[in-house]
């Protein structure tokens, strides 16, 4: 998405080549189709954004009302240990011997749908965190979530939830990745929407866009439309000359580098990478196994599962985003694990989960999940600042190891391109 757009942005200027690796357009939102249903290889990518010049920037790309879908999110979280006894549960399911009760997404504005001793409890937490109000800022991601949404909430569904797609002790997690990620919602606010069963209030992706057919590959085809992209193509060295740059024997006068800063270092031989090349080597991230299955039917977008009778931590109802998506019985869904997972793991996971998620392929990508550290966001810039002056700059999910949904992609290109007045 990130060279895609900045294809665009520039094309007007210069005279653009794209090199793409893979076979099709796309990165982290392509999609397959698999047995007359669409597969998202990794996540669910939908459309959605606050920012007013990148909603400008995709309606001059798109017909948003002839190719897109408008949709309201419905998310749950999925509970199986009996926490959800309010006799307004949202929805329930039964799964062999387990009840799976629903909790309509974000849990902190439906707290009244949990039993009583729970319900106490986090009143009892909000009422601890008001007077605990002018203290420190949280330094981690476990403070922000226990400090933010309290004790019981987080024990409930904050730490087993997060702890599966991270694989680490949360107060080893920075928070500089956070904004925009995650609803900030003060104690009163919290109150307010339980009291009043507001069901989601200034939630990324509340409401979405969502193609017709095809899924976010449409997104990438439409942007890949009149482009000069060479496909199937490995960067092994881009070399520094007199006037520019050299890639696979062409030259160019500048380079905006979409790909991942793990392969700067040894795709990129000049000097000024050198200071950088340790903390480069040291930044951590996770994969994804996104999982292809057919489940039972539901009215859901996404599901969170913070259960730990599995490993998955989270159901995209992708089926249900559009009717073009879903050609099966039941319903079409990617099931998600964090990191590499063996087929038999798989197996014996989707057994144990409910929905009755029944396997059908399955796609491991290495790079989904940047991490980062207090000093990942100013070792990045300054490089990006040292690169820029040779006319060679950076931008997407991985070249600035920032955890971008696609509008955050698109906005981070046009900001490079303004900054630095390409």
């Amino acid at each position: 998405m990130s060279g895609l757009t900045v294809n665009r942005l520039l094309s007007d200027k210069y005279d653009v080549k794209v090199f793409e690796r893979e076979s099709v357009p796309g990165g982290l939102i392509r999609c397959k189709n698999v047995e007359n249903s669409l597969f998202h290889i990794c996540g669910g990518h939908v459309f959605n954004t606050n920012r007013a010049d990148v909603m400008s920037f995709f309606e001059q790309v798109f017909n948003l009302e002839r190719d897109f879908i408008k949709t309201e999110r419905n998310s749950t979280v999925f509970f199986e240990n009996g926490e959800v006894t309010n006799p307004e549960r949202h929805s329930m399911f039964v799964h062999r011997t387990s009840w799976v009760d629903g909790v309509p997404y974000p849990i902190e504005n439906h707290v009244y749908m949990l039993k009583k001793e729970l319900q106490d409890a986090f009143i009892a937490d909000l009422l601890k965190m008001q007077r605990s109000y002018h203290r420190r800022q949280p330094q981690n991601f476990e403070e922000f979530l226990r400090w933010n949404f309290g004790t019981t909430l987080y024990n409930l569904y904050f730490k087993p939830y997060n702890e599966k797609i991270w694989h680490r002790n949360l107060k080893k997690i920075s928070i500089d990745w956070l904004q925009g990620k995650l609803p900030m919602p003060s104690c009163g606010q919290m109150l307010y929407n339980n009291f009043n069963h507001i069901k989601e209030s200034d939630v990324v992706h509340d409401q979405f866009w969502y193609e017709r057919e095809g899924g976010s590959q449409y997104l990438a085809d439409k942007l890949a439309e009149n482009a000069d992209i060479q496909y199937n193509t490995d960067i092994s060295l881009i070399e520094r000359t007199k006037n520019g740059w050299k890639i696979n024997d062409e030259n160019f006068d500048l380079v905006v580098f979409c790909g991942n800063i793990k392969d700067i270092v040894n795709v990129l031989k000049i000097k000024d990478v050198e200071p950088f090349a340790n903390d480069i080597e040291h930044l951590e991230s996770h994969g994804t196994t996104s999982v292809f299955c057919e489940i039972d039917r539901n009215p859901y977008s996404w599901i969170y599962l913070p259960s730990d009778k599995y490993l998955a931590h989270r159901i995209i109802c992708t089926g249900n985003f559009s009717a073009q998506n879903n050609r099966m019985k039941r319903l079409s869904a990617t099931v998600e694990f964090t990191d590499y997972i063996s087929q038999d793991d798989i197996l014996a996971n989707l057994s144990r989960m409910p929905l009755n998620p029944h396997y059908i392929t399955h796609e491991y990508t290495k790079y989904t999940y940047p991490i980062q550290s207090s000093n990942t966001r100013a070792m990045i810039s300054a490089l990006k600042d040292t690169l820029a002056k040779k006319n060679f700059f950076m931008t997407g999910r991985f070249a600035d190891w920032e955890y971008y949904n696609m509008d955050a992609a698109m906005g981070a290109a046009k900001d490079m391109v303004e900054r630095f007045d390409i």
